[in-house]
């Protein structure tokens, strides 16, 4: 992709991010995630209706009538994204590759950031974090965030969820808002999940293609593993082959969902060419 490829895909990436930020995703994710709580903004006049905890009884003495506390949340937020680089993300057959699915659902969760005066960064990882970019907040930031997706090339080729998570908790202390974006195909990530999850609020996206869940039958296919680079000859036309090929991504599936239920952090599963912006959608107004 050249220079000129990437800043026209940039701009077509803001331009519809934006949109459906405006349109469909300002209140759904102000809603979906709450800030680090109240502060106190101002004392008004008491209205009948008001809460009486929130009476100022020192104020009220003062002015000879009764005046009420006003608080606010406390907004601002940071938001890490977590995106898996690995080889098997530029896997696709269906409309769009992995790592497309994932520049897409990442763009759309930055606009929506900064359109609430969040704050946003993000780790890129393979087997070990190859890029940070810390939280900030403003559209030139993210515009830099999107070009990077779009252009970051991978030194390595396989995945490790763990260093990602690990490196996270040693360098954001504070409570963050985590989507890790990833197709899960890893194991051992448990534990650390669980830890990262009690710090900060985190959200799974696990992505996947539909030939990842099911071969078609074609007779004799020599596949490649993306990550591990192992050669395989396979039979699509045995229906025994086919059936353990699914069962074995079906595995994949129902670990990541395990290992994010017990570690008390949602997850979504999004195939390539799915309506990702109405998933998205539906999981800002359920979590709200």
């Amino acid at each position: 992709m050249t220079t000129e490829d990437i800043l026209k895909k940039v701009r077509e990436l803001e331009i519809k991010s934006k949109r459906l930020t405006n349109h469909l995703f300002t209140g759904e994710y102000h809603s979906a995630f709450k800030g680090r709580g109240m502060s106190f903004k101002e004392v008004r006049d008491y209205y009948a209706g008001d809460d009486p905890r929130f009476i100022d009884w020192n104020v009220s003495a003062r002015m000879g009538h009764t005046f009420s506390k006003v608080f606010e949340e406390e907004r601002e937020l940071t938001v890490y994204l977590l995106i898996d680089v690995s080889a098997s993300s530029l896997f696709g057959t269906f409309r769009q590759n992995k790592k497309d699915l994932i520049t897409e659902i990442c763009a759309v969760l930055a606009f929506s950031a900064i359109a609430n005066n969040d704050k946003i960064g993000l780790i890129f990882f393979s087997d070990h974090v190859e890029k940070f970019i810390p939280a900030k907040k403003g559209r030139d930031h993210v515009l830099y965030m999107v070009r990077e997706m779009l252009s970051f090339k991978s030194r390595c080729s396989q995945t490790d969820v763990l260093k990602a998570l690990k490196f996270l908790n040693n360098t954001t202390r504070h409570k963050s808002i985590v989507f890790v974006l990833s197709d899960f195909a890893d194991a051992g990530y448990h534990e650390t999940l669980r830890i990262a999850a009690k710090r900060h609020d985190v959200v799974g996206v696990q992505v996947y293609d539909k030939r990842d869940e099911q071969l078609p039958a074609v007779g004799l296919m020599q596949l490649r593993d993306a990550e591990t680079g192992k050669m395989v000859l396979l039979d699509t036309s045995d229906p025994y082959s086919r059936s353990k090929y699914s069962q074995q991504f079906q595995k994949i599936l129902e670990d990541a969902k395990n290992s994010f239920r017990k570690a008390g952090a949602d997850l979504l599963q999004i195939s390539t060419g799915q309506d990702y912006v109405k998933l998205l959608q539906q999981f800002f107004i359920r979590r709200a």
